[in-house]
């Protein structure tokens, strides 16, 4: 099931102006259980700039609101006040799912119908744990599968899905990287809405309560790993932690997955976000259980804020502290060249997120001083898709805690 801190995602408030203590004012919010967005409505007395409220109004509410409501009403003191089904209260963005013919990079990658995926639990935002039908020879009756979705029309997420997508699609295969199953696609145009790839149980290394010893030999798996992706291939994940990082049951060998902040050379890389620093607060926190340091931003730590204190072990190590410290200062000091990252003699490539044809086509927004008509061509909400008769795949589901409950009265 979604942790409840991340099931909620605020869009942010808009006030009607002139803002006044009575003024109107909405906030959207994203429920990553429902996939959907439900507006709130009520005065600026409700929702005080910068405080974020909107995220704890929703959650008591949000498993009994009916499908067709799309926007709740509430008075100053946080209260019901009313529903509403008016599609004029729905601003969920329209994304246009590219259809596989236009994707000439993943054309030849294996896929699956999002149709023929069965829901098995829903992992975190935007993943899902599935299974699928597959007649493959080499299937494995009641193998379950990780499902990575983006639902959202924000321009960051869609070029860090296309990215990710198609950067594990073309990886080599890596006894240290979560392995690509599929390409998903929508039952209606073949158009790609996500990907699959191999689940590994256990849970990750951000689990404390992880019983097997934490080994010697998984830093080292980790560090070559990381040289690997930077200075062969030219990847800086860019996220490497503990909630990243799994043990495979099967190998027993340390495994990085979620691969959507990496940047491939240049495109993407980002400023103190560098691998090297990420290995080193990453085995900081699964020694130590200390993870104050993942709550400062990444322009402001520096790896000298642990290697300069004490490392308190509080988790079952198979060689002494000291022999993990020493083995990172050693590999360190190695990786003092950066250069060699844009030199990469293995860099992958693949095209430039396409344009959706459904953006070409013009539609109203507002009009000009003489009253004329202004057509727009580009991103636009579903509701102006749903007008010009173009598809829009709907995710909306019931929210968990009702199928749990169903699952419950038929057993």
């Amino acid at each position: 099931m979604i942790d409840p801190e991340d099931r909620f995602f605020s869009m942010g408030v808009s006030f009607r102006c002139p803002r006044g203590p009575d003024s109107k004012a909405y906030a959207d919010v994203w429920d990553w259980d429902q996939l959907r967005l439900i507006r709130l409505k009520g005065t600026v007395k409700l929702f005080p700039p910068e405080e974020d409220v909107e995220t704890t109004i929703l959650p008591p509410l949000a498993d009994y609101i009916a499908p067709e409501v799309c926007a709740i009403s509430f008075n100053d003191d946080g209260l019901l006040t009313g529903v509403s089904t008016d599609p004029e209260d729905d601003d969920s963005g329209f994304i246009g799912y590219l259809p596989l013919s236009l994707c000439p990079s993943l054309v030849d990658c294996p896929t699956v119908l999002f149709s023929q995926l069965s829901e098995l639990e829903r992992l975190g935002p935007g993943v899902d744990l599935v299974s699928y039908n597959d007649q493959t020879p080499a299937s494995v009756d009641g193998q379950s599968f990780a499902f990575k979705f983006n639902p959202l029309d924000m321009p960051r997420r869609l070029h860090m899905a296309w990215k990710e997508i198609n950067m594990l699609s073309k990886l080599p295969p890596h006894p240290n990287i979560i392995p690509f199953d599929r390409v998903v696609l929508g039952d209606v145009g073949s158009r790609v809405i996500g990907f699959t790839t191999k689940y590994i149980p256990g849970g990750t290394l951000a689990n404390a309560n992880q019983k097997r010893p934490f080994r010697f030999e998984w830093l080292q798996q980790l560090t070559q790993l990381v040289d690997y992706l930077n200075f062969e291939l030219g990847i800086m994940h860019q996220d490497i932690a503990p909630r990243n990082l799994l043990v495979d049951p099967e190998t027993e060998k340390i495994i990085l997955f979620d691969f959507d902040w990496a940047a491939n050379g240049e495109d993407y890389l980002l400023d103190n976000r560098d691998d090297l620093s990420g290995v080193v607060f990453t085995l900081y926190e699964i020694i130590t259980n200390d993870t104050h340091f993942t709550s400062i931003p990444h322009w402001e730590r520096n790896i000298d804020m642990v290697r300069d204190i004490e490392w308190t072990c509080r988790r079952e190590l198979d060689s002494d502290v000291s022999k993990f410290r020493n083995f990172l200062n050693e590999w360190i000091a190695t990786r003092q060249d950066k250069a060699e990252y844009f030199k990469a003699p293995k860099k992958l490539t693949w095209p430039a997120l396409p344009n959706p044809p459904e953006y070409s086509v013009p539609f109203e927004l507002g009009w000009t001083a003489e009253g004329e008509t202004c057509w727009r061509t580009g991103p636009r909400t579903r509701r102006i898709a749903l007008e010009k008769g173009q598809y829009c795949f709907r995710w909306e589901r019931p929210p968990q805690s009702r199928l749990l409950k169903k699952q419950l009265e038929s057993s």
